[in-house]
This record gives structure tokens, sequence and C-alpha cells, in this order.
């Protein structure tokens, strides 16, 4: 994309994305990191990010969406803030998982691919996380926690409300807010911080 293009992304990541695809003998390979390096500033794949992407590498959207749509931890409807990953798999399984993962349900109120109405959590129950010789283990976001029992998860959640400003009731404080429209897409209250979660390329 040429300078004068209006771009979707920070100027960060469009420069981010510039030096990406540099590094390989073909631009397509940088395809997968660009893609979780915008959902993660964005939120999700939404059609405009997976036009953008398609231009700047020089293929065609449906390339892209054919590649998106094998992984898993690709999305393309908007989650929380904090997309909780908890892993049923047989080792997990074997220790718990899914009491641990019916807790999570009855602390939120919501269930697989659900979003709490504040958009703060999401849930999923997802395959192995590579976490096997803790399990069971969760994923928040990019950060892992393992050797769980269902009495883990009310500290865990708390934890997370803690760092969003969210006052330990439950109820949002001023100081965020993410807003879940009756469409159910979220509102630009909160933006995933792509440098501060995600691993650098």
């Amino acid at each position: 994309m040429s300078d004068e293009t209006m771009t979707l992304f920070s100027p960060r990541l469009a420069a981010r994305f510039d030096a990406l695809i540099l590094k390989y003998p073909l631009r397509r390979s940088a395809l997968v990191p660009m893609l979780l390096y915008a959902q993660d500033e964005v939120g999700y794949l939404s059609d405009a990010v997976i036009s953008e992407v398609a231009e700047r590498i020089g293929i065609t959207e449906l390339e892209v969406r054919n590649v998106a749509t094998y992984y898993s931890m690709l999305r393309f409807k908007p989650a929380g803030k904090y997309n909780v990953q908890v892993c049923t798999n047989i080792s997990c399984m074997l220790r718990g998982a899914y009491e641990v993962y019916e807790r999570f349900q009855e602390e939120l109120g919501i269930a697989h691919k659900g979003i709490t109405a504040d958009g703060l959590f999401s849930l999923e129950e997802v395959e192995c996380i590579g976490a096997c010789c803790w399990a069971p283990a969760i994923q928040v976001n990019y950060e892992f926690h393992d050797e769980l029992t269902p009495e883990h998860v009310p500290g865990i959640l708390a934890g997370y409300r803690s760092k969003a400003g969210v006052p330990s009731d439950g109820s949002l404080s001023l100081g965020w807010k993410a807003g879940v429209p009756s469409d159910g897409s979220l509102s630009l209250g909160w933006k995933a911080q792509a440098e501060g979660n995600a691993p650098h390329a």
C-alpha cells in the first residue's frame, strides 16, 4: 500500500506490516502473523481487515479467508476484551477441565462462544493449548493459567476485572466501557493492544 492510502490500522501496526512483508522471500508468507496482529488490534477479522491484508500482500480476499478459516485462533466475530479459552483435550479432560469450564460458564453466565453483556469476557472450549504437563489449563488472550480447579475461577476473573478497572461487584467503572450494541458488535470502547499482548515478530 502507498503512504497516501488510508489504512484501517494504527501507524505503528502499519509500519510493522511493511517490515514483516520484507522479511520473507514470498509476501504471502507474512499472512498468518499479519492476521494475528490485526486481530489483536481490531478485535477480530472483519471484512475491512481481510480486504486490507489481502491488498498489502497482493493476494485475493478469498485466499486470505481460505487460510484464516483453517486456524481456530483466528475469529470472524468480535470476542470479549479477555477471551477465555478452556482446553478440554485429553490431558486436561482427565484432570477436571470440564468442571473448570462449567465453573466459568456459571460465573460468566455465558456458554461456548458467548460474550458477557459488558463485552469484558468471552468464553470458548478449545483443543490442546500445549500445556498438558500442567493440566487442566486455560489461556486468556496470551496469558496461561494452569493446574486449575473450579475454585480458582472466581479469582482469575476478579484479576482481569481489576485490570480493566471494573469494581469487584462486576459493575462497570467510568474507566472502561466496552458497550455491546444490539447487533452484537463491540464498540471501540476497547481495543486489544497488539504491542502489549502479542508475541513480537
